[in-house]
């Protein structure tokens, strides 16, 4: 291909839910837009896997939801954990002025997958697997395309627009000159699975919490996609004292994985999700914006970082569509965005780092079980009709976005 080829009017580095979202509506409205994945597939050690409704919404506004939901799922109606011994159900979400009023729960290549087949499907789209967007370029103080290194060489692309999709570690936010400032998590998790038996384990998905310690179990039918919370920086220790005792301390926190955790051999099955909470002073310069994780990195609590990414895609073409597709792209335009999704991500990190700060840290460093549950857990058992809002916290988030018509 010469290089004269590699042109399109919209470049989004990062293959993830904000930057294929992007591109799938972008291309149904009948744009020339150019995905750019570092990856030859979308196999992750790490990826939320949540589905939220809002995000189902935003399916069904593009006809895709029942298509979707053929997939291979679980469906969440309600989510409760094991805190200190008593069940908790902390958010009902049956409730929801949604088409479909739960969570989905599916790997996200699958649902990364299934965007790209149907994103494919309209002419103007082309995704690049193993092509890593490695810097942007500029031309009088203005970007005007991306520098790409991929298996077939290395080559440019020249775009009206180019989207840094690429992730909380973006390579086209620094390069583009966008500053990040980081708010600081007091958390990492670590990520890994086991053996599921489906005729003894139990079926839900949820939470567990006991003195010290915190554990995420996903049923994904034939094993446990599993979430240690640990203190940042508390890896190295762990590692030091051996998979042994980690193994011991996973299965006195859940015990009906004591049968199960011998399946961790080694740390090398043991992933660790450096949590970070940052956002962008400004997502956007002259030709280059950021969404999702690029222009703000959400932390796991909620498994909201996802649908937020979702939904900055959503409003990202809502605006740009007709400026890109009539050559009259503005700086206003680009300010639109984040002057539409900044407030949504800032309410829902200011959130996520009070859940962090005065939740998961003092359960993280106690040693003792509390007397009682502590007074917002004990008033949801109390008052059902207060699980609505942390579900609709969660699952439908602060101003979700509907796609406009784009034809």
């Amino acid at each position: 291909m010469e290089s004269s080829d590699r042109n399109t009017q919209c470049c989004i580095a990062g293959g993830g839910p904000a930057g294929l979202m992007l591109g799938y509506l972008l291309a149904r409205a009948g744009l020339r837009v150019t995905v750019l994945e570092k990856h030859d597939d979308f196999l992750r050690d790490f990826r939320g896997d949540t589905i939220h409704p809002s995000t189902l919404t935003v399916l069904q506004d593009i006809g895709l939801l029942e298509e979707f939901l053929k997939l291979p799922h679980q469906e969440v109606a309600e989510l409760s954990g094991d805190v200190y011994g008593q069940t908790v159900t902390v958010a009902d979400f049956r409730h929801l002025p949604a088409p479909r009023p739960f969570l989905v729960l599916i790997p996200q290549w699958d649902f990364l997958d299934f965007i790209a087949r149907e994103a494919r499907k309209f002419p103007g789209f082309t995704l690049c697997m193993g092509a890593k967007a490695a810097g942007v370029i500029e031309e009088g103080g203005r970007v005007t395309g991306a520098q790409v290194e991929s298996h077939e060489g290395n080559y440019a692309i020249r775009a009206d627009l180019v989207v840094g999709a690429d992730g909380r570690h973006s390579v086209i936010r620094p390069d583009g000159g966008l500053e990040s400032v980081d708010t600081g998590a007091p958390i990492d998790v670590l990520w890994f699975r086991l053996p599921r038996d489906a005729a003894h384990d139990p079926e839900r998905t949820g939470g567990t919490i006991r003195p010290g310690a915190i554990l995420v179990t996903l049923n994904r039918d034939e094993y446990w996609q599993c979430a240690f919370v640990i203190p940042k920086g508390s890896l190295e220790q762990m590692q030091q004292e051996g998979i042994a005792a980690f193994r011991v301390r996973v299965a006195r926190i859940a015990d009906f994985l004591a049968d199960d955790v011998d399946a961790l051999r080694s740390w090398d099955d043991v992933k660790l999700l450096s949590v970070q909470i940052s956002h962008l002073r400004r997502w956007w310069r002259e030709g280059l914006l950021c969404i999702g994780d690029s222009a703000h990195a959400m932390s796991p609590v909620g498994g909201v970082g996802i649908n937020l990414a979702i939904q900055d895609a959503v409003a990202a073409a809502n605006l740009l569509a007709q400026p890109l597709r009539e050559g009259r792209l503005r700086t206003q335009d680009l300010e639109a965005v984040q002057r539409r999704r900044e407030w949504p991500a800032r309410v829902t990190q200011r959130a996520q780092v009070a859940i962090q700060n005065e939740v998961l840290s003092p359960v993280l460093t106690s040693s003792t079980a509390p007397g009682d549950l502590p007074l917002p857990l004990k008033l949801l058992q109390r008052l059902p009709l207060l699980r609505r809002l942390p579900a609709r916290l969660v699952g439908i988030g602060v101003r979700p976005e509907r796609v406009r018509s784009l034809n």
